[in-house]
């Protein structure tokens, strides 16, 4: 059997933006979205950035041009300008005119780093010298030897004979130029012409900036032998738990309150150990300095206060328990005591 396959339209994505876009033939502009999802520049540059690139070629893009047609100051729009060049879409440049008049070109580039590349090659091409051409080498030149002369007859004598030279025929050899080597192109250092982004503030404060006053150390409410005892045996073996953490007989002695007053709020000895030596920096410069700031900083709130136990009493006249500060009746032997004290002082008893 044939079925024909049947593709469901898409769902629209239930949050978010929804493109309705509607094919256009006339009055749009081509914009990257290097300049539309820019994570480095602002909304107003961005915006700006793509209404220079939407203007047709000659067209004035001056602060003061633009601060007349939208309503930012000129201010803002002066810092979106400055955006736009510390990235590279922007190029402003300073021409001499007719007349000793200055302008400013103004050039956007909708691709920076393809543009950037354009100027490097540009450059290094520049700065390359021609190549010098090799010099013509003449070829020898030779003269032709000297014959001997025809001997000269005279009618009714015999010929005279010139003689012959004795030296050989003189060669004269023209020497061979040098080649002359082109000197090699120098490299051209092209500076990136991608300015570096500006960094951000600085979140370090100055010296001078106010510091947060240190916690005092902590110290028990009721200090006794035995309390101070027990946080002088936890100080003292805290290098067999935490080996980074040895002190000084000095430091022991006076981060000593610090402990018992954690002790005398119901923390475990073990639960102190960890709390001030558990996940410590590293290099640990100063152990004592952690333990005493640790100490104040992390120190446990103090237990609630106990709620008073009222002793049982045995009642007097019924024996039957109750609880009360002081011995003697329960409550209902003494409304019992105070009824029939009453019907006594009306003569009500039989």
């Amino acid at each position: 059997m044939d079925t024909q396959q049947v593709s469901a339209p898409p769902r629209a994505p239930s949050a978010g933006v929804v493109h309705i876009n509607i094919r256009l033939t006339d009055g749009y502009t081509i914009v990257s979205n290097r300049l539309s999802q820019h994570r480095g520049l602002s909304l107003l540059a961005i915006g700006l950035g793509t209404h220079i690139q939407s203007l047709p070629d000659g067209w004035r893009v001056g602060i003061k041009a633009l601060a007349a047609v939208f309503p930012e100051s000129e201010a803002r729009i002066a810092a979106a300008l400055r955006e736009l060049e510390q990235h590279g879409f922007l190029r402003r440049t300073r021409e001499r005119v007719g007349g000793g008049k200055l302008a400013t070109r103004t050039e956007s580039y909708n691709h920076p780093e393809a543009a950037a590349r354009g100027r490097m090659r540009e450059c290094a091409a520049a700065q390359v010298p021609e190549a010098v051409p090799a010099p013509q080498v003449l070829p020898a030149i030779a003269t032709e030897p000297v014959t001997a002369a025809e001997p000269v007859g005279v009618p009714g004598r015999e010929p005279v004979r010139v003689p012959e030279p004795e030296s050989e025929p003189v060669r004269v050899r023209v020497p061979e130029p040098e080649p002359v080597r082109a000197p090699e192109p120098l490299r051209a250092s092209v500076p990136d012409p991608v300015p570096a982004p500006v960094p951000g503030p600085r979140l370090v404060p100055t010296p001078a900036a106010p510091r947060k006053p240190r916690l005092p150390l902590p110290a028990p409410q009721q200090p006794t032998e035995a309390l101070y005892a027990a946080a002088a045996d936890l100080l003292a073996g805290l290098p067999r738990a935490a080996p980074l953490f040895l002190l000084s007989e000095e430091d022991a002695r006076g981060l000593v309150p610090g402990v018992a007053a954690w002790l005398e709020r119901g923390a475990r000895p073990d639960a102190v150990r960890a709390a001030i030596t558990d996940d410590p920096p590293v290099p640990l410069r100063h152990p004592a300095k952690l333990l005493r700031h640790r100490l104040a900083a992390l120190l446990p709130p103090p237990l609630p206060a106990a709620v008073p136990v009222v002793p049982l009493q045995n009642c007097d006249d019924c024996d039957r328990a109750f609880r009360s500060s002081v011995p003697g009746c329960c409550q209902e032997c003494r409304d019992a005591r105070a009824y029939a004290g009453g019907a006594e002082w009306l003569g009500l008893s039989a």
